[in-house]
């Protein structure tokens, strides 16, 4: 017989497949773990199919930023003074355009009539003949469709015939001379009054007056 081990003394114990598996595991895991510390260091280039992380943004250069946009600001000023012509340059026109239609409307001879009372004062020196045989009043602005217009009344005195021309002018608020129209009457009888318009073609703006000048029966 063999004789008993000594008690409390055991035999170291084989190791099998099994345990030489997990020892093979676990040093699998231990490898697999220090790559991805050392993929993850910042210090090292990241992998292909990685994220990138971007680098902190700087700020953009001032002196480059104005040489950009100082070009378009200054063509944004162009174009605002050009507008603010082209306004006024409109607003005038449709001025000149509504007085036309107020004259037209009322009466078709009126520019031929005025036209012949421009050259009948051509030649007058003062203030001609006829300033006691003339009057103006001016005209509210809603009855004559936006513009400036005074009623021009003549009235023949004489025993005779005649025909009439006056010239007016509107002044600003300095009473510079801005405008000057011509208002004229034919073929006036004695003792009979006729009434024409002195209409404005200036833009509303400055605000002006009219004066008669000169008034000249012939």
């Amino acid at each position: 017989m063999n004789p008993m081990p000594p008690r409390g003394k055991r035999s170291p114990a084989r190791r099998g497949p099994a345990a030489c598996g997990v020892l093979t595991l676990a040093a699998t895991v231990t490898a697999a773990a220090a790559l991805v510390s050392c993929g993850t260091d910042s210090d090292a280039p990241s992998s292909e199919g990685s994220r990138t992380v971007s680098e902190r943004p700087t700020a953009p250069d001032s002196s480059a930023f104005s040489e950009k946009t100082a070009s378009p600001l200054k063509s944004q000023a162009s174009e605002a003074a050009e507008s603010a012509r082209a306004s006024a340059s409109e607003a005038q026109a449709s001025a000149s355009e509504r007085a036309d239609e107020f004259e037209a409307s009322v009466s078709a001879d009126t520019e031929r009539a005025n036209q012949a009372a421009e050259n009948a004062l051509k030649d007058v020196d003062g203030k001609g003949n006829a300033m006691s045989d003339v009057s103006m009043t001016g005209r509210p602005r809603s009855e004559t469709g936006g513009v400036l217009a005074s009623v021009v009344t003549f009235t023949n005195r004489t025993d005779k015939t005649a025909d009439f021309a006056v010239r007016v002018d509107f002044l600003d608020s300095s009473g510079k001379t801005v405008e000057t129209r011509y208002v004229g009457t034919e073929n006036l009888e004695p003792g009979k009054r006729a009434q024409r318009y002195a209409i404005s073609h200036a833009p509303p703006e400055p605000k002006l007056s009219a004066k008669l000048v000169k008034a000249q029966r012939y």
